[in-house]
C-alpha cells in the first residue's frame, strides 16, 4: 500500500456539478450535450449591510444627513421651462408687437428691467431659511401610572395601613388601585418579553425530502450566527494542516512495524508518536485518562496536583489523534480533577470527580463551559478528594448513575433524576473496625480511606475497592455493612485495581509498596507478583489479550507483560519521561488501536506504538478448529491459572 503511486492531478472542474446534460437544440432540430458548464462553486455568502462612503449611495446618504440640507425642500423653487409649443406660439406673437411696436423701444426695456427686479426679488425670498419651528409641547402619557403618582400632591401609598380618619379613605383606595394596575402592566410586559425571547431561542423547524423512501421528514435547524456556520469548515481544514505537518508521525502510526523484533527474541519497543501538550496546564500533572467509547481517536485528560500544599484550579482537555497540537473541547474548574470517566451509552455524558469532593457531568453536546450538572454540599458531596468515577447500567427507570469513591470512606452512587443528582450512600469503609480514644475519654469511630475501585464485568453486583490501607474489599451492592471478602494486599495505598477484561475470576492491583499483583477472587493469596524496583502509579489490562497488562512507575519508566510469553519478567521496559524531577502518573491502552498513553506530572501526554512482539497472537495448530474472540483468551489465562498454585515473584 505504500508502495502504491497515486496520481493527483489539481484542475479547476467542480467535481459536484451534473455531467452529461442534454437540451434540445431548435437550429439543429435534435438533442446535444451542453458543455459550457459554469464550474463555478460558492462555499460561503453573507449578505452585508454596509455601502462605501465613496459611492453614489454612499455620497447620497451623506448629503442627506448633512446639516445644510436639512431646510425643507418643498420651499425651494425650481425654474420651469415653458412646454415647446406654448414658447414658439409667444415668440411669434411677440415678433408681431416687434414689428407693430417699433418705436417703443425704450418703454420695452424698462419693462424687461423690472421683470428681472421681480426675479430677483423672488429668489431672494427663495434663498432666506424658513422660521424656526416653535416646540410642541409634551402632552402627559395618560397610561403611564409613574407621572399621574408624582403629579399628586401626596405620594401614592404601596401598602396598607390603619386609617383613623375616615375622609382621606377614598384618596387611599385610589391610589392602592393605581398600584395594582400598575403592577399587573409591568408584569404583563415581563411576560411578553420573556416570550420573544423564548421565540428568538427557539430553533426553526425544517421540512426535508428523504430520496430513498420519498416521505417528508422534519428536523430541527439550530441557530447559528456566521462565525458557527464556518466554524466545522475551519476545523477540517486546521486537521489537514495538522496531518501534513505530523505526516512522518502519521505514516508510522497506520504503517509501521519494528522489523528488528525478529532479533530481539521475545522483547519488543515502544515507538514515540504525538506528544499532546497545552500551555496552560504545564504546571498541572495527568491525573485521569480515558478514552472515548465510541470514537475511537477521542480521548479526555484530567489535571490537577497530588500534592496536598500546591492546591489550585484543574483543567478538562479533550484532544484527537487528528490534531495533536490543540485541544477539541477545554474546561477549567476551580478545583483540581482527579477522576473522569465516559459514559458507555451515551459518549457525550462525562462524570468527573474533583479534589474538593465534588462531582459532576459535563455534556459535550451543549456549547458551555460549566458542567450541566454538579454536587453540592446541600446534595451530599465528599468531604474529602474523590480519587475514581465509574458509569454504570441505567437503573429500572432508565436514569442514568454512576458510582464514586473518596478519602472519606464513602462509596456513594449518584443518580441523574430530573435535571438533578441525587445521592445515595452505598457503603462506609470501616478502618480495622476499631474505635479511637478522644478527649475526656469519647470513643471515635475511624473510617478507612477508598482509593480505588471497579465493577465486575458481568456480574452488576460485584466490585472490588482499595484502600489507603492497603487492603482491598470485595464489596456487593447489596449489602452497605458488610463485606464479601477481605484481601491483605499491600503494605502502602492501592493506587488501582481492574478486572481482567476476558476472564470473570482475575484481578490485577497496584501499590506504592513497589508492586504489581494478579489475583484470583475466589483465592486469598495473589497468583502473580511482580516486584517494580519503585512505587508504581498505574497499571491496566490491554483490550486485545487476556495476559497482556502494562505499568507505570514514578521514575518515568514504562512496563509491559505479557504472561503467556514470560511470566516472570516484562517484555518491555522503557523510558518515556527524561526528566529526572518528573514522574509519570497513567496510563491507558487504545480500545481499537495498538497504541498506549503515558501521562507525566508536567501535563504531557505521550502517545506510544506497541511494537510486533508487544501484541502476539497464539499460533494456530494443525488439525484443530481455530477458536477466536474472547474464547482463546480465556482458555490462554485459565492454563496459567491451572499451572500456577502458589505466588510467583520476580525475586
Amino acid at each position: 500500500e505504500l508502495k502504491q503511486e497515486i496520481a493527483r492531478t489539481l484542475t479547476a472542474d467542480n467535481p459536484h456539478i451534473p455531467r452529461d446534460i442534454v437540451r434540445f437544440s431548435f437550429k439543429e432540430r435534435a438533442y446535444k450535450l451542453v458543455d459550457d458548464m459554469d464550474q463555478t462553486a460558492i462555499h460561503f455568502t453573507l449578505i452585508g449591510y454596509l455601502v462605501h462612503k465613496d459611492s453614489d449611495e454612499g455620497r447620497r446618504q451623506s448629503i442627506r444627513s448633512s446639516p445644510e440640507t436639512e431646510a425643507p425642500l418643498e420651499k425651494e423653487k425650481v425654474p420651469v421651462e415653458p412646454p415647446v409649443e406654448d414658447s414658439a406660439e409667444a415668440t411669434e406673437e411677440a415678433e408681431a408687437k416687434d414689428e407693430e411696436l417699433t418705436g417703443d423701444a425704450g418703454a420695452a426695456e424698462e419693462g424687461a428691467e423690472a421683470a428681472e427686479a421681480a426675479e430677483a426679488a423672488q429668489a431672494e425670498d427663495a434663498e432666506e431659511p424658513p422660521p424656526p419651528k416653535a416646540p410642541e409641547k409634551k402632552l402627559a402619557n395618560q397610561f403611564n401610572f409613574i407621572e399621574r403618582g408624582s403629579a399628586t400632591y401626596h405620594n401614592p401609598l404601596r401598602e396598607k395601613g390603619l386609617q383613623t380618619d375616615p375622609a382621606p379613605f377614598e384618596t387611599f383606595s385610589d391610589n392602592v388601585n393605581q398600584w395594582l394596575i400598575y403592577d399587573a402592566y409591568m408584569e404583563e410586559l415581563e411576560r411578553i418579553e420573556k416570550v420573544k425571547e423564548k421565540e428568538k431561542a427557539k430553533p426553526v423547524a425544517v421540512k426535508k425530502e428523504d430520496k430513498k423512501t420519498g416521505r417528508k421528514l422534519s428536523y430541527v435547524e439550530p441557530h447559528t450566527d456566521s462565525l458557527s456556520k464556518i466554524a466545522k469548515a475551519a476545523k477540517i481544514a486546521e486537521r489537514m494542516v495538522n496531518l501534513n505537518t505530523f505526516d512522518d508521525i502519521a505514516q508510522d502510526f497506520k504503517y509501521f512495524e519494528d522489523p528488528s523484533d525478529e532479533f530481539r527474541g521475545q522483547k519488543g519497543t515502544l515507538l514515540p508518536l504525538w506528544k499532546f501538550q497545552y500551555k496552560k496546564t504545564k504546571k498541572l500533572a495527568v491525573t485521569a485518562i480515558s478514552w472515548n467509547p465510541k470514537y475511537k481517536d477521542l480521548f479526555a485528560v484530567g489535571y490537577g496536583s497530588y500534592d496536598f500544599l500546591k492546591q489550585g484550579h484543574g483543567m478538562l482537555l479533550l484532544y484527537t489523534l487528528k490534531n495533536p497540537s490543540f485541544p477539541e473541547y477545554s474546561f477549567s474548574s476551580e478545583s483540581g480533577i482527579m477522576c473522569l470517566d465516559f459514559h458507555s451509552d451515551h459518549p457525550h455524558l462525562l462524570a468527573v470527580g474533583f479534589y474538593d469532593g465534588n462531582v459532576a457531568i459535563y455534556n459535550l453536546k451543549k456549547a458551555s463551559s460549566q458542567p450541566s450538572y454538579k454536587s453540592s454540599a446541600k446534595s451530599g458531596k465528599h468531604t474529602e478528594p474523590v480519587w475514581q468515577v465509574k458509569w454504570q447500567k441505567d437503573d429500572m427507570d432508565n436514569n442514568s448513575n454512576f458510582f464514586s469513591i473518596s478519602s472519606d470512606g464513602r462509596i456513594v452512587s449518584w443518580t441523574l433524576v430530573k435535571n438533578e443528582l441525587v445521592h445515595m450512600d452505598v457503603i462506609k469503609l470501616s478502618a480495622d473496625e476499631t474505635t479511637m480514644q478522644g478527649l475526656e475519654g469519647l470513643q471515635l469511630q475511624s473510617f478507612g480511606s477508598g482509593t480505588s475501585f471497579d465493577f465486575h464485568k458481568k456480574i452488576d453486583y460485584l466490585f472490588l475497592v482499595g484502600t489507603e490501607e492497603g487492603k482491598i474489599y470485595k464489596c456487593s451492592k447489596s449489602y452497605s455493612s458488610q463485606f464479601l471478602d477481605v484481601f491483605e494486599a499491600h503494605h502502602m495505598a492501592v493506587d488501582s485495581i481492574s478486572w481482567n477484561p476476558f476472564h470473570l475470576k482475575v484481578f490485577i492491583s497496584c501499590s506504592s509498596d513497589w508492586t504489581v499483583k494478579i489475583w484470583d477472587h475466589t483465592i486469598k493469596t495473589p497468583m502473580f507478583v511482580y516486584d517494580l524496583g519503585t512505587a508504581v502509579g498505574d497499571v491496566a489490562w490491554s483490550p486485545y489479550s487476556s495476559t497482556v497488562f502494562a505499568a507505570v512507575t514514578i521514575d518515568g519508566q514504562a512496563h509491559v507483560f505479557d504472561l503467556n510469553i514470560n511470566k516472570l519478567e516484562p517484555l518491555c521496559t522503557q523510558l518515556v519521561v527524561t526528566s529526572k524531577k518528573n514522574k509519570t502518573t497513567h496510563i491507558q491502552f487504545n480500545p481499537s488501536y495498538s497504541i498506549i498513553l503515558v501521562g507525566d506530572e508536567r501535563g504531557l501526554v505521550t502517545c506510544l506504538k506497541l511494537s510486533p512482539n508487544l501484541r502476539k497472537k497464539p499460533k494456530e495448530k494443525k488439525g484443530q478448529e481455530v477458536k477466536k474472540g474472547p474464547e482463546v483468551e480465556i482458555e490462554k489465562l485459565e492454563k496459567l491459572l491451572s499451572l500456577v498454585r502458589q505466588p510467583v515473584s520476580k525475586e
